[in-house]
């Protein structure tokens, strides 16, 4: 497994929406499926050949997880990825409306 974590300033419920928009392009994007369990996520689904299955934690500071280790060739790109698309979305800068906007 990889693990993961991204800062985040902002409330709970503001990081919950904004990881489940984040969760949501993926699904639209990659068919990656998702569920909730209070402010914890399992996702599950492959994209570009490599698998995305992982869990996820809200928390007051930060979004912490872990996913599948997609192995040595990939694992680096991989923990890149997550953290730059999970701090995009967690950037208070950024309004949920502009990250939206942003996907297409």
């Amino acid at each position: 497994m990889i693990k993961f974590e991204v800062p985040s300033s902002l409330s709970i419920e503001d990081a919950k929406k904004r990881v489940e928009a984040l969760l949501a392009y993926w699904h639209r994007k990659y068919g990656v499926k998702s569920s909730w369990t209070g402010e914890k996520a399992v996702m599950s689904g492959r994209a570009m050949g490599v698998s995305i299955d992982g869990k996820l934690e809200v928390l007051a500071t930060k979004v912490s997880g872990e996913a599948a280790d997609p192995g040595m060739l990939l694992r680096g790109q991989a923990t890149k990825y997550l953290t730059r698309k999970f701090g995009e979305y967690l950037d208070p800068k950024k309004t949920l409306e502009q990250l939206l906007k942003g996907e297409d």
